[in-house]
């Protein structure tokens, strides 16, 4: 009697169990699929990560880095999205410049998922959403949404104490997952190392002049709705601030820590002759105030309980019940990214490097993001 009681007790745990797992099914299946991302009319070729670095392929850090070339003479470029697969405006900013911007100028080497790894899951415990959805022009468009961390079927364990390769600086064990603290990258180090290595490959070979790497951070973050600057391209950075006040576009501008290893920023400038910034937009996604994650706060960016911190004044940037949706936070950086591609031409006339196509900031704010997919 006993006995039988406890096999259906078993037999009901287990197809518990069973249902849990098939509904958790279609996110892991959903992970493991690429975005589709279009060429647009600028795109000359579509070419490997492990172009650079060999050692990549067949990895799922191997990603696609689009070619924007005028045919013209010029500067060159690169812009990074997707260097954590949890801050959507950045590789949403650079898929638009893929899919829609013509250079007539110089070439633009575009990265949107620089860590690729990153996008086949999502932070633990935070509840985050898995896809994205837009209505775009040419219909139903989905993009993933996915971890600040390379996957840990990619590299594991943890150490630890995460000890930065070319400063010894020490980090907590989960940095070591965090592309944008493994700079310059090492050959035969970790995943996330090759991974850095590889894109610091790329701008040498390429000699890319410019480096800008789009992020995202949360409305209490000191160091939001910034461009942060390597010292050689402050000149540079600085210029861009004042031509987007003219867009009444109010920007920070902060130096990129000289005691801070492993940041795009400041190991990309120090590593390779290019001129390294990053740029961050607000997004209440990234906080740890806000509410229930879901795919509507993530494009909407409003959250009650980040309105009520504004009232209470504990934010770092304006918060109203518009919040900071998705359209606003990618029309900041594709503005951000055309004015540090003016200000350096203004600044090196001989090697110029201009886009054309590229929606205006005013033109998201009215249209939204849609439009333009």
């Amino acid at each position: 009697m006993a006995f039988g009681r406890n096999a259906v007790t078993s037999m009901v745990i287990l197809g518990l169990a069973l249902g849990v797992v098939g509904a958790a099914i279609p996110g892991y299946l959903a992970a493991g699929r690429e975005d589709v991302i279009r060429r647009g009319p600028g795109v000359a070729a579509v070419h490997r990560l492990s172009r650079w670095f060999p050692a990549l392929a067949g990895t799922s850090g191997d990603t696609d880095v689009y070619l924007l070339d005028s045919g013209k003479p010029g500067a060159a470029g690169l812009v990074l999205g997707g260097t954590h697969g949890n801050e959507p405006a950045g590789y949403m900013t650079a898929i638009l410049i893929v899919e829609n911007a013509v250079p007539a100028s110089g070439r633009l080497l575009v990265v949107p998922h620089a860590n690729r790894s990153s996008l086949t899951h999502t932070d633990y415990q935070e509840a985050s959403p898995r896809l994205l959805e837009f209505q775009g022009a040419s219909g139903r468009r989905t993009f993933r949404y996915g971890s600040r961390a390379t996957n840990p079927t990619d590299q594991w364990p943890d150490p630890d104490i995460y000890v930065h390769a070319a400063s010894g600086q020490q980090l907590s064990g989960a940095e070591t997952r965090n592309l944008n603290r493994a700079y310059p990258g090492r050959p035969d180090g970790t995943f996330t190392e090759r991974v850095a290595f590889a894109i610091a490959s790329l701008i040498r070979s390429e000699k890319v002049d410019v480096v800008i790497d789009l992020h995202e951070a949360s409305p209490e973050y000191p160091v939001v709705n910034a461009i942060v600057a390597h010292e050689r391209a402050m000149p540079v950075a600085s210029a861009a601030v004042l031509n987007l006040e003219f867009e009444d576009i109010k920007i920070g501008l902060e130096p990129s820590p000289k005691n801070l290893r492993g940041l795009s920023h400041r190991e990309l400038g120090d590593a390779t002759e290019a001129l390294a910034m990053l740029c961050e937009t607000s997004n209440v996604s990234q906080g740890r105030l806000r509410g229930a994650t879901d795919a509507r706060q993530v494009i909407e960016g409003t959250d009650d309980k980040y309105l009520r911190a504004a009232g209470l004044g504990r934010l770092s940037v304006p918060f109203d019940e518009h919040g900071w949706p998705m359209k606003r936070r990618v029309g900041r950086h594709a503005a951000t990214v055309a004015a540090i591609l003016a200000a350096f031409t203004s600044a090196h006339p001989e090697q110029s490097i201009s886009l054309t196509g590229l929606p205006s900031y005013a033109d998201l704010m009215a249209r939204g993001l849609e439009p333009y997919l």
